[in-house]
């Protein structure tokens, strides 16, 4: 069966069906990524976007159980250039196909994925709907233009309710702005105490639950339109040790008085190359962002840059220079992608370890 998808530029690229029947619409972006396509597609930062990869073949180890980053994915389309219909991994249990089917996500193969990418590279993201061959194009453009697209993804995909995720070791808050499960997992492995709350959580609702540390997550859209998010964080900053990742890079940014601004294609891939200007040691990483802090920004704030992305430059990582706080813009838990930044996570062990025996010791010479 023959689908198509129609952009606001008048661009209509026609391709193979799978998946759900419905029609869907939403900002259209590209990931580079050549492995890990079941993570992207549960990854909750996608929420409302249609997602086109760049790598060729699609679908040729299946969908498993063990690698979702969410429970029910966000994205509104998949794109690819070859599907594959007969996948081959000792973990598979089901086609992309059927996947999509069950979740009635609609997709498109058979496209030229190459041209689709330099479209966007060139003009920036665009709106775009899948749909079938029936609709009037001309119609669905001049639709697609004048829609606006909604600003509440964070809400969509945030827990409603918080829940705990127990352990023995060290006690973490975790602010689910779009939470991939690759950060829960990570702060399990190290034993800690979680407790994940949603996006609104105010800052005297955290501190009452007595937190060693704050991780603020990864999400989806432009962080000016979490401004409660943004309040909470200004009452968080030096009174609990803070990590923040993507979503909660911008966000902590924009609370110590920085600015962020839409980048024109965003980074969307597992192969991204970050400087770390203390060491200039050079880590791969995995991206899902289409926002960026300003780095002119960063001056009369009381943050630092401490990463930048080698492709152009932009800021990845800021820590604040009184306070115990830092995040940074790209995935250290991967999910998909290298590990190479993984450390991250046991430098927000020893920043809330370093921090409690400081508290112990104003105590004793109090």
């Amino acid at each position: 069966m023959k689908r198509q998808l129609i952009l606001e530029d008048g661009t209509v690229l026609v391709g193979e069906a799978f998946g759900g029947e419905n029609e869907k619409t939403g900002e259209v972006v590209f990931n580079t990524g050549m492995t890990g396509y079941q993570e992207i597609l549960s990854d909750p930062s996608y929420c409302g976007q249609i997602v086109t990869l760049t790598y060729p073949l699609i679908g040729n180890y299946g969908i498993n159980r063990d690698d979702f980053e969410s429970i029910n994915p966000s994205i509104h389309g998949f794109i690819v250039k070859e599907l594959c219909d007969h996948p081959s991994n000792f973990r598979n249990e089901q086609t992309l196909d059927q996947f999509f089917k069950e979740r009635n996500i609609p997709g498109l193969s058979g496209i030229d994925t190459r041209k689709l990418t330099r479209i966007i590279r060139q003009h920036g993201t665009l709106k775009g709907r899948l749909c079938g061959m029936d609709v009037d194009v001309d119609k669905v453009v001049e639709e697609l233009r004048a829609t606006v697209l909604f600003t509440d993804h964070v809400k969509r995909v945030s827990t409603s309710d918080a829940y705990p995720s127990p352990g023995r070791g060290y006690r973490v808050v975790v602010v689910d702005f779009g939470m991939k499960h690759g950060i829960l997992r990570e702060l399990n492995n190290r034993n800690c105490d979680v407790i994940v709350v949603p996006y609104n959580t105010t800052a005297e609702e955290i501190l009452r639950l007595k937190p060693d540390g704050i991780m603020l997550t990864n999400g989806p859209g432009d962080p000016k339109d979490v401004p409660e998010a943004i309040e909470m964080i200004k009452g968080i900053v030096g009174k609990i040790p803070l990590f923040g990742i993507c979503l909660g890079h911008q966000l902590f940014a924009l609370a110590s008085g920085a600015n962020t601004v839409k980048l024109k294609f965003g980074h969307r891939g597992s192969n991204h190359p970050v400087k770390h200007l203390k060491t200039g040691k050079v880590a791969i990483t995995s991206q899902n962002h289409g926002y960026t802090v300003e780095a002119a920004s960063i001056e009369n704030t009381p943050l630092e840059i401490t990463h930048i992305a080698l492709n152009d430059g932009t800021v990845e990582g800021l820590k604040h220079k009184d306070a115990p706080a830092f995040t940074v813009q790209y995935h250290p838990e991967a999910s998909p992608g290298p590990e190479d930044a993984n450390v991250l996570f046991e430098d927000f062990m020893n920043m809330i370890e370093t921090f409690k025996k400081e508290g112990e010791e104003l105590c004793q010479n109090a």
